[in-house]
């Protein structure tokens, strides 16, 4: 699915009335129904019960219409009961604008319409209440105020200290508990693509994102203003959809059929270790030994075929001893190894991906070379074509470093401010066009890790994943996710290999993943598992999201795709 700009969305929007021939009352209505039916889905038992009270804020444009035809919709099949409804309009349009007819329309339903700034108006905070956003569409270019400003503040005062919640806080049907519920139409009011930190903007419990998706929503700084994002379709042909290209929103349930089922991420039953790939990862110093393992056994987790850790030989006893399937070797043995003319390592035990950061430290060792020996080691497999995931202190290490095209940058908002001087601020605000910018500059691929994770290639093409999750708030997530892209990218290369030596004819699996879908692979992979079962609702150790992990990717990959079947 790809996400579009306020702009791109206002062209398609004038494009399917212009050149499509849609009606902008048809637009509206299919709308306002499609969003009804996605917000039903959603929660089955929303109207099953007493009849909710509803009370619609609305602005003058498309938004507020499609609330308002939410409302009639839901009178009309009597769902609700008209005398506990109210509307809060900006202004009361002409009866000839798309507002304007259907609030005459609600008034002959005997539903209570009042313009703002009545001073008769009556606010409740009831239980059982919906209340709907549909103030200000992606088209604002300025923060809230006047009229807009105080609708908002107040639907967030009414919905201050609501038991609602769109996580932990529901019944064992998915339904909410208590409300008021705030469902606001495409896109929280006061969001836009112009949107900063601190502006004001609703706060929704849920938003009903007409697709195509916007990608305003999905700016770190702005997303937890959306709540439960739910997609709602069928309101523009595809044909007009598709002509518009942008970040892709990806997800388990939209993306494996596009990157999880290409052979090159399958297993055949008579693979050996080998064909999965070896890992390398350089990690760990003493204090920190704990991410070296967590990453290895996220490599693991993800389908590697041999993990192994070059780690400082003081902490090295310490890693060993629980290594179980990982192989661990002293950094001073490795060292030796890369001083001789010809590696002492088997040509079978080379690297297919390598790991540098998780938990590396960055200045010179007491009782051996410094990181920046290690790194240009690494640097030199890289320039030959051999994947290199940076994470953590690595990061900080390469700033100043430009890559061959075959390095992955793993860095979460303190990281990449750090490493490219950028305010963090302004990070959240908008990262994709300084992702971009950075990517390709030092010809690298970039996961920024946050609340919404973001792939970059150097190339420009962009990918997003909505995280989420407050149970990956917690250290060893990202060496689990870096362990994740390093095995995924060893498969990668290792299937190279295989394909190199089969018939010319092969060409599905020449056509190899490249980090941008190994990234991706990763990234998705990791909010699935947190969001799976029983981790969703309590803190969990990344050793036990590694093991869910290993279980949908084992799924995923080990039978084929038949997951998905």
């Amino acid at each position: 699915m790809n996400l579009v700009t306020a702009a791109q969305s206002q062209d398609i929007d004038r494009q399917a009335r212009d050149e499509w021939g849609f009606n902008s009352f048809s637009l509206i209505e299919t709308a306002g129904r499609s969003c009804c039916r996605e917000l039903s889905k959603a929660y089955p038992n929303l109207f099953r019960k007493k009849l909710p009270g509803v009370m619609v804020f609305c602005g003058t444009g498309n938004n507020g219409a499609d609330a308002l035809t939410m409302l009639r919709h839901w009178l009309v099949c009597a769902m609700i009961d008209p005398l506990n409804c109210i509307v809060y309009a900006a202004v009361i349009p002409e009866k000839t604008t798309a507002p304007g007819s259907l609030i005459l329309s609600l008034k002959k339903m005997q539903v209570n319409v009042i313009e703002w700034g009545d001073p008769c108006r009556v606010i409740e905070n009831k239980k059982n209440c919906i209340i709907l956003d549909g103030i200000t569409g992606t088209g604002l270019r300025c923060p809230l105020g006047g009229v807009q400003a105080e609708m908002a503040e107040t639907i967030n005062n009414l919905a201050a200290g609501s038991n609602f919640t769109t996580n932990s806080d529901l019944s064992a049907n998915g339904d909410p508990v208590s409300g008021p519920l705030v469902v606001s139409v495409d896109v929280p009011s006061g969001i836009s693509d112009d949107y900063k930190s601190g502006m004001l903007a609703v706060r929704a419990d849920v938003t009903l994102a007409i697709e195509p998706q916007k990608i305003c929503l999905y700016n770190p700084a702005a997303r937890p203003f959306a709540g439960r994002i739910i997609s709602v379709s069928g309101i523009f042909p595809a044909g007009l959809i598709n002509r518009y290209t942008g970040p892709q929103l990806l997800d388990w349930e939209n993306f494996p059929k596009e990157i999880f089922l290409k052979e090159k991420f399958f297993v055949e039953p008579a693979s050996h270790k080998y064909d999965r790939g070896c890992t390398e990862i350089h990690a760990g110093s003493p204090g920190t030994a704990g991410a070296a393992v967590i990453a290895a056994k996220g490599a693991q987790a993800a389908g590697a075929g041999l993990v192994r850790v070059i780690t400082d030989d003081n902490i090295y006893p310490i890693i060993a001893a629980g290594a179980g399937g990982v192989m661990v070797m002293p950094l001073s043995l490795y060292m030796e190894n890369h001083g001789k003319k010809t590696s002492g390592l088997p040509k079978r035990f080379m690297p297919d991906s390598i790991l540098l950061g998780p938990g590396w430290g960055r200045g010179a060792l007491s009782n051996g070379p410094d990181r920046g020996t290690q790194l240009n080691i690494a640097l030199e497999s890289e320039k030959s074509g051999i994947p290199l995931i940076v994470d953590a202190d690595g990061i900080y290490l390469t700033r100043d470093i430009q890559f061959n095209g075959s390095a992955l940058l793993t860095p979460h908002i303190g990281e990449f401010a750090a490493m490219t001087g950028i305010d963090t601020q302004e990070i959240l605000d908008q990262p994709l066009p300084l992702l971009k910018k950075t990517a390709a500059q030092k010809n690298a691929f970039i996961l920024l890790k946050s609340h919404v994770m973001f792939i970059v290639s150097p190339d420009g093409r962009c990918g997003v994943i909505d995280g989420m999750s407050a149970n990956l708030a917690a250290g060893g997530s990202g060496d689990l996710l870096a362990g994740f892209c390093a095995a995924l990218a060893a498969r990668t290369t290792a299937a190279k290999k295989i394909a190199a030596r089969t018939t010319a004819a092969d060409t599905a699996k020449k056509d190899a993943c490249d980090l941008f879908d190994c990234a991706a692979a990763a990234a998705v992979l990791l909010i699935k598992a947190a969001k799976s079962g029983r981790l969703i609702n309590r803190f969990i150790d990344p050793l036990e999201l590694a093991s869910k992990a290993a279980d949908l990717a084992g799924r995923a990959w080990l039978a084929k795709g038949s997951y998905y079947e």
